[in-house]
């Protein structure tokens, strides 16, 4: 006789990563700080030690995932957009800002718990670092668009550093979204319009290259 074969419960699930980061989510923002480890997180949360490191290596490896999921999100929702191909540099860099804005908004007591551990703003937190690559992916691929456009100046050096600037703009960003308790984040959107306008001043061809022309014609007409 053929052997009858074992039946799953019926309230069995598959295990998916995404189950495990909402577990993890649920844990840090109810008991506001990490499990003790791996073995008492998934024991509390129903599934195997083994289980977890199929999908992550560590708590760190997971909280990356979450911030890199911010990026790809972002850009999947703009990026479906059929106009965003034609949009100038200065308007996608917005768009992304206001997007990721949305994004964060979902996540917003996530986040905000885990800007709070961030002490040292010279030092990017592992838990960032994904984030940080992914988003300066995208911006060199977006300024180098913007360079062969003529919409950004070419400078020795200097635009070389351009996506260090921007990573920076971003922080202030983040940490000005953090504290903002205005509507529906009004201020956060203003700041962002501000802000992005201002550095596309700076790295666009007008003011900044006027103020060089001039300081080397003081410089060599000091030498006289």
């Amino acid at each position: 006789m053929e052997k009858a074969k074992k039946s799953k419960p019926k309230n069995a699930t598959k295990l998916s990563s995404e189950k495990i980061v909402a577990s993890y989510r649920d844990h840090l923002l109810t008991e506001g700080k990490q499990p003790a480890s791996v073995f008492k997180f998934c024991k509390d949360s129903g599934f195997k030690e083994s289980e977890f490191y199929q999908f992550f290596g560590s708590f760190e490896a997971l909280e990356k995932s979450i911030w890199k999921k911010f990026i790809d999100s972002t850009r999947t929702r703009m990026e479906a957009d059929e106009s965003y191909q034609a949009f100038t540099t200065r308007e996608k860099i917005l768009t992304f800002y206001f997007m990721l804005a949305e994004v964060l908004k979902d996540e917003r007591s996530f986040v905000l718990h885990q800007l709070k551990s961030w002490k040292n703003p010279s030092v990017v937190p592992s838990f960032l670092k994904g984030f940080k690559n992914s988003f300066e992916e995208w911006l060199n691929t977006v300024l180098h668009e913007g360079k062969s456009r003529g919409e950004i100046a070419k400078r020795p050096f200097l635009d070389q550093r351009y996506d260090m600037l921007f990573w920076l703009h971003l922080m202030f960003i983040l940490q000005f979204w953090s504290h903002d308790e205005s509507a529906n984040f009004e201020k956060t959107d203003a700041a962002i319009e501000k802000s992005v306008n201002l550095a596309f001043d700076l790295i666009g061809k007008g003011v900044l290259d006027n103020a060089i022309d001039f300081g080397k014609f003081l410089y060599q007409n000091s030498k006289n």
